[in-house]
């Protein structure tokens, strides 16, 4: 495994090797993604081995533009629309698959939908651009543990499994992209995630419903119930900590700590809070201790997202 800094020439080498039927992480604007030939099946195999991923949790597949989606998909007229006002950028749609599509059934998870997003990155662009066709892309880390936002936080999760990590810095958001079922003219969030939901629904002029988690088998990447997990418990709601907790804090009333601590944004601002919030989880899980201590966040656009993957973390695994 090379972790390498990205360039024109890594670029070209990356692309040569997914052609190949190799693993390659790269920087998107929401986390590192690992990425794999989607129409190869045993390259999109090697994307659940390295990651421990159960396969009946499809994949999203990162495609250049919105032509190369439709040549995967059934385009609903709200997608369409959706597809005009955030590609690039960090919405995935889940729509009918086309028969015939080129990509692997273990992308889908054998169901007739697939999930598609084109990714804002210059990384990421041009990497698409250099492999000329979709690549499956999971967060790159160990299923169910934190998603990476450096290009370290790859190299120490999976290492060996990966042929090569290219280094594009900290990405922007930190958060998973927003995940919409635009099968059908109601959309519906299968994932909140780094597009908030108002936002959304400014473009549309209309409210989206939020679908129910999935359980043990998911409709869509990102439904499971326990993910996204440290090691240390969370404990959520917190006003506090305890002695010998962690504390993660947000806000500038944040109670003192007598242990480690990161405040992921004393402005209380929730875009530098999402950006920091898989880094300080794993800051904080790295010091040892048994659990942390999660502040309050204001269920309210990135909150949403936010809220989410916290309940999630602290999930029974």
């Amino acid at each position: 495994m090379a972790v390498v800094q990205a360039s024109d020439a890594t670029i070209r080498e990356a692309a040569k090797l997914l052609n190949e039927g190799r693993l390659v992480a790269f920087p998107t604007e929401t986390v590192y993604g690992l990425g794999a030939d989607a129409g190869n099946a045993r390259a999109v195999a090697a994307i659940f081995e390295a990651k421990g991923r159960p396969r009946f949790n499809p994949l999203i597949v990162h495609v250049a533009n919105l032509a190369q989606a439709e040549t995967l998909a059934h385009m609903t007229r709200s997608g369409r629309r959706l597809a005009a006002a955030f590609w690039p950028g960090p919405l995935t749609l889940v729509l009918a698959r086309r028969e015939g599509a080129p990509i692997s059934d273990l992308v889908t998870a054998g169901l007739d939908t697939v999930a598609l997003r084109v990714p804002d990155h210059p990384v990421a662009r041009a990497l698409l651009e250099a492999v000329g066709r979709p690549l499956a892309a999971p967060s790159a880390n160990r299923s169910g543990h934190l998603s990476p936002t450096q290009a370290r936080h790859v190299a120490a999760d999976l290492g060996a499994s990966v042929d090569m990590i290219l280094d594009g810095g900290p990405t922007a958001h930190g958060l998973e992209s927003t995940v919409l079922d635009a099968t059908g003219e109601t959309i519906a969030m299968l994932r909140p995630g780094a597009l908030p939901a108002d936002v959304i629904e400014s473009v549309l002029e209309a409210k989206i419903v939020r679908a129910a988690r999935a359980g043990s088998r998911p409709l869509s990447p990102g439904q499971l119930e326990s993910h996204y997990a440290p090691r240390a418990r969370l404990r959520l709601e917190a006003r506090d900590a305890r002695p010998g907790e962690a504390l993660l804090a947000f806000g500038g009333d944040a109670p003192p700590a007598t242990g480690p601590a990161f405040n992921l944004s004393p402005a209380g601002d929730l875009i530098e809070a999402a950006a920091n919030l898989f880094a300080a989880l794993r800051a904080l899980d790295a010091t040892g201790v048994e659990t942390i201590a999660v502040m309050p966040i204001p269920e309210q656009g990135l909150g949403e997202a936010i809220n989410d993957r916290l309940r999630r973390a602290a999930a029974p695994g």
